[in-house]
This record gives structure tokens, C-alpha cells and sequence, in this order.
């Protein structure tokens, strides 16, 4: 199997189908992640599709000194980052999460359903309450599933950092839980 810097390397030289496979790897982490920030899913697609775009086209400016996971999440993080900034000067209602991830096996009854999305809807008004850099943290975090270190490279900033973020949402969202 070939690493993401092989993978890149290959695409630079010309090999250039070989970025489909990295679609393949990222691709549901990202649109979770995406998902999470954003009002609807359609603009979470978009979102993951133009970073995948934007990290084919400049692939020659790709540094295989870096991760590649690090170049692909600043992107869709800095692009959700905008979308979410139109959305909420365009309107301010809310809406609920699009689907987290759950066995597709499971068979729920249709008032579980009813609670698991006013639980997503919950968290969402919860986590726009809160600094968008802690909210971010937690999305990167919980929704993308990335590390520390993963997250402080996405976000620019030390893995010490990354923590204190994550930490102080989470703070945050339990006290806001707390008074809600």
C-alpha cells in the first residue's frame, strides 16, 4: 500500500489517477467533519469536493515535507470556515446535524430517531455558542476523528494548544448543557 507522500510524489510526476486513492481515504472523514459545521449536507459535499479539487490543482506546490492529511484538512477547514461565515450572514435559523456516523445495521424506531435529532440539533445551537476555534477543535476532533497533533496542524496552531481548545469547548458545551 502507498503512503500519501508516495501517492502525491507519483501525482506530481504525472501518475495523476493515483489521487483518486486518496479521495478514497479522506473523503468520509472530511465530509463528517464538513457535516458537522454546516447547515445542510449539499454545501458539506461541496465543501469536501472543492478541497479535493483545490489540493488536485495544486499539486505541484505540495511539499512532500508535510503530511498530506494536514494539507487536505487546512483546506476543507478553511473552506467551511467561509461557507459557514455566508450562511450565517445569509440567515440565522438552524438546522439539524446531517447523520453521524451509526451502524447502518441498527433498526431504530422512529421516535429514536425524533431524539437523536433533537440531540444533533442541540449540540449544533450548543457548538455556535462557543469561540469558533473551539468549536472547530471538537468538530476536528470528534467528527473528523484526527489527534492533537493532526488538529494543531490543521488549525495552525501547538499541540498544547489544539488541547486547551478541545478542553475549553468541551467546558464550555457542559456548562451551556448545564443551564439549557
Amino acid at each position: 500500500m502507498l503512503s500519501d507522500v508516495e501517492i502525491m510524489e507519483r501525482v506530481q510526476a504525472g501518475d495523476t489517477g493515483l489521487f483518486a486513492l486518496l479521495v478514497e481515504r479522506y473523503q468520509s472523514r472530511l465530509l463528517r467533519f464538513a457535516k458537522s459545521k454546516l447547515e445542510n449536507s449539499s454545501d458539506a459535499e461541496d465543501i469536501v469536493q472543492d478541497a479535493f479539487l483545490a489540493a488536485y490543482h495544486a499539486r505541484n506546490s505540495y511539499s512532500t515535507d508535510f503530511a498530506f492529511s494536514t494539507w487536505i484538512w487546512t483546506i476543507t477547514l478553511n473552506l467551511a470556515r467561509k461557507v459557514a461565515l455566508k450562511q450565517s450572514g445569509e440567515h440565522k435559523k438552524q438546522q439539524a446535524f446531517a447523520s453521524l456516523p451509526r451502524d447502518h445495521q441498527e433498526v431504530e424506531s422512529p421516535i429514536e430517531l425524533l431524539l437523536k435529532s433533537e440531540q444533533r440539533e442541540r449540540l449544533d445551537l450548543w457548538l455556535h455558542q462557543i469561540p469558533e476555534n473551539q468549536s472547530d477543535a471538537i468538530r476536528l476532533k470528534f467528527f473528523g476523528g484526527l489527534g492533537y497533533q493532526a488538529i494543531a496542524s490543521a488549525m495552525d496552531c501547538s499541540e498544547s494548544g489544539a488541547k486547551r481548545r478541545v478542553k475549553l469547548g468541551l467546558l464550555k458545551l457542559s456548562l451551556i448543557a448545564e443551564n439549557d
